[in-house]
């Protein structure tokens, strides 16, 4: 007689077993590299997580009273009674390191900001806009880029060079932009570049210069930032370049409501890149290039921009990108109306 309550044993012999040995890493030979760190005590406070932390840290709680008396020094607040039904915007504490070249830690840095989270979007806050103002908008000086771009390794041509241009400065301080009266409302441009012209990089820079009429308004000399395998696909970049300036001039006298309703001229001593802008045919030389060449031909077909041949004899845009002769870099400062000042008017501004 069986029990009720003795266990009845399973057979497990119908059961299907393993017949595979099980592989681990360590029986392949498989093992993960040890990491071995080094610890070592810093003197650094960390960052504060909160300004009842900060407060508890000497170096935190200064820093704080450093921003504090700022604000107090510099007067950037006023205090004024609460409005009845307005959202008070809170403050809140930030805190960072700031570290010098070396990497050692320069100042524990605290600012007291208002609290983002909290603002009502239109009511505390909107969008705004601050714009950017374009060298063609305002007059600025010419500036000398090009020695620039080697006083991260300076050589003693370098040197020389930049000892010249101090010297051409000092000797034309009483030259400037002149700006006169035109009969003739004409816009056009010269655009010039050179070939692999950076003995490093091999890239081309490309150089422009807009006339108003006589009046100077927009120039330019920039390095381009890719390659280009011609001479012609160099001068196209600087088509482009142009032409991209003197549309938005164009829509900035549309909203002057100046409007022009001739052709732009873009004057360009290049053959094959004139030829460029006016065939209609893509070529296996110029796919690469194939986003300049419809944005400059849409231009063209619509009336605004006509690309003409100029002689490199009359190519003012070559002042911005190679050295010129004496005689002829004399010529071109005075055809961009770059002359001395009159005795009158000299030092009143």
């Amino acid at each position: 007689m069986v029990d009720s309550h003795t266990p009845v044993p399973i057979n497990n012999s119908s059961q299907t077993m393993p017949t595979h040995p099980i592989v681990t890493r360590a029986k392949a030979g498989i093992f993960k590299p040890l990491e071995r760190m080094n610890c070592h005590v810093t003197t650094t406070s960390p960052l504060s997580r909160s300004y009842v932390h900060a407060l508890r840290d000497p170096i935190g709680k200064e820093s704080m009273l450093d921003e504090y008396n700022a604000l107090i020094t510099n007067g950037t607040w006023v205090l004024v009674p609460r409005p009845a039904n307005v959202n008070v915007v809170r403050s809140m504490w930030l805190f960072k390191h700031k570290f010098s070249a070396d990497g050692s830690l320069s100042r524990f840095k605290a600012r007291l900001v208002a609290n983002g989270c909290v603002q009502h979007q239109g009511i505390d806050c909107d969008e705004t806009f601050s714009p950017v103002v374009k060298p063609a908008t305002i007059r600025t000086v010419l500036s000398f880029t090009k020695v620039c771009l080697y006083m991260h390794d300076p050589r003693d041509p370098n040197f020389i060079a930049l000892k010249r241009i101090f010297c051409y400065v000092r000797g034309t301080l009483d030259y400037g932009l002149q700006l006169h009266v035109s009969s003739t409302a004409q816009l056009s441009a010269y655009t010039d570049a050179d070939w692999a012209g950076s003995h490093v990089t091999r890239r081309s820079t490309s150089g422009h210069c807009v006339f108003f009429g006589n009046n100077l308004l927009s120039w330019s000399a920039k390095r381009h930032v890719t390659l280009s395998r011609s001479s012609a696909e160099a001068e196209y970049r600087g088509v482009a370049n142009v032409v991209a300036e003197t549309v938005w001039i164009r829509n900035l006298l549309c909203e002057l409501h100046t409007p022009l309703f001739t052709a732009t001229l873009v004057y360009c001593d290049n053959f094959n890149a004139v030829y460029m802008s006016a065939n209609p045919v893509q070529h296996q030389r110029t796919k690469h290039i194939e986003t300049d060449i419809h944005f400059v031909r849409d231009f063209v077909v619509s009336g605004q921009i006509r690309v003409l041949h100029v002689l490199s004899r009359f190519q003012y845009a070559d002042i911005f990108t190679k050295g010129l002769p004496t005689a002829l870099f004399i010529e071109f400062r005075s055809s961009l109306n770059v002359r001395r000042s009159p005795a009158h008017t000299e030092g009143e501004y």
